[in-house]
């Protein structure tokens, strides 16, 4: 773990060692030339240690991780013992200001990284990210929500095979831990080779606030400061009230008919194979069809619309765990 210098300039500004500062992350304005201000919030302790950084919004329609990071900042626990806390809530602001995940020009930002300061309006704020912000880091926890209508059971993904981010996936305590492949041009890809360790933490649907979701973020993003030293001693952390699960496969039960999805089992829920997990209607009475666990699992993912098609994903289902944790 590296430790920081006296002195810390990011996007042209100089922060000391016990200072707060905000700073703006812009790269554009918009059509109206009204200017966007992407806030960059600074805290700095007299003391040395590593620097974290907390990101959210980088789909502008995943508004659960702005909230825990958000809260982050509101309650203090942004402002470290030892080190150097960054956060940035909103790093898609311009899809957050349309409601998109999206930005206007229909880019992801999480599949142009590591981004160009000659191409899309995407890739510059992701060259920017990677270029003006990166650099600076030791740790990275990057907030992610669920897909519209589909509701992620608190989890943080990370790569397989991977001793650190193990470890702190442990701490963080989710219920779940996901190995995943890392995608392509995507930022937690891009911080990889960079040799920037980053938990991703997925939880809810967007478009949605969860109390539970946000609780799980939060309560996580304390335990991983604690771990490094950095939490205020104003702020206490607890144990999960369970030992993370760590699921290395899981498979998607999809609909076998288009109609009207009611879901009869809870998220999070240990399922049997055959076990009932909900049913498909038509409006006219002549269709109820019951969705069936294909195997034993965890419920981590469900399909809370009430319409679905032919082929709509309803629900996530672990298939192989990992038993040596």
């Amino acid at each position: 773990m590296s430790t920081e210098k006296k002195t810390l300039t990011i996007l042209n500004e100089t922060i000391a060692p016990g200072e707060s500062k905000e700073v703006n992350f812009d790269v554009a304005n918009l059509h109206t030339s009204t200017p966007v201000n992407i806030p960059v919030i600074i805290e700095r302790s007299k003391k040395e240690g590593p620097i974290v950084l907390f990101t959210a919004g980088i789909h502008g329609d995943e508004v659960n991780g702005v909230e825990i990071v958000r809260q982050l900042v509101a309650k203090g626990i942004n402002k470290p013992k030892r080190g150097t806390i960054i956060c940035m809530p909103v790093i898609n602001i311009f899809g957050f200001i349309n409601l998109s995940r999206e930005f206007p020009d229909g880019r992801d930002l999480n599949r142009v990284f590591p981004g160009s300061p000659k191409g899309s309006l995407a890739s510059r704020v992701a060259f920017k990210l990677i270029h003006e912000i990166i650099p600076h880091v030791d740790y990275i926890m990057d907030f992610h929500t669920g897909g519209s209508g589909r509701f992620n059971a608190p989890q943080v993904r990370i790569i397989k095979d991977d001793i650190e981010l193990k470890q702190l996936a442990k701490i963080f305590g989710a219920p779940f831990v996901l190995y995943s492949k890392n995608l392509n041009k995507s930022f937690r890809n891009t911080c990889q080779k960079l040799n920037k360790p980053l938990l991703l933490f997925e939880g809810g649907k967007s478009f949605h606030i969860d109390d539970v979701v946000t609780n799980s973020g939060v309560n996580g993003a304390k335990r991983i400061l604690k771990h490094f030293g950095m939490l205020n001693s104003n702020f206490k952390t607890s144990k999960p009230k369970k030992d993370c699960v760590f699921i290395k496969e899981g498979r998607w039960v999809r609909a076998k008919y288009s109609g009207m999805f009611k879901p009869f089992i809870s998220l999070n829920a240990f399922v049997e194979k055959g076990d009932l997990l909900g049913n498909i209607t038509d409006p006219y009475g002549k269709l109820n069809y019951f969705v069936k666990s294909p195997n034993s699992g965890y419920i981590i993912n469900v399909n809370e619309a009430p319409i679905v098609y032919q082929g709509d994903a309803l629900f996530h289902i672990s298939t192989v765990l990992n038993d040596k944790n």
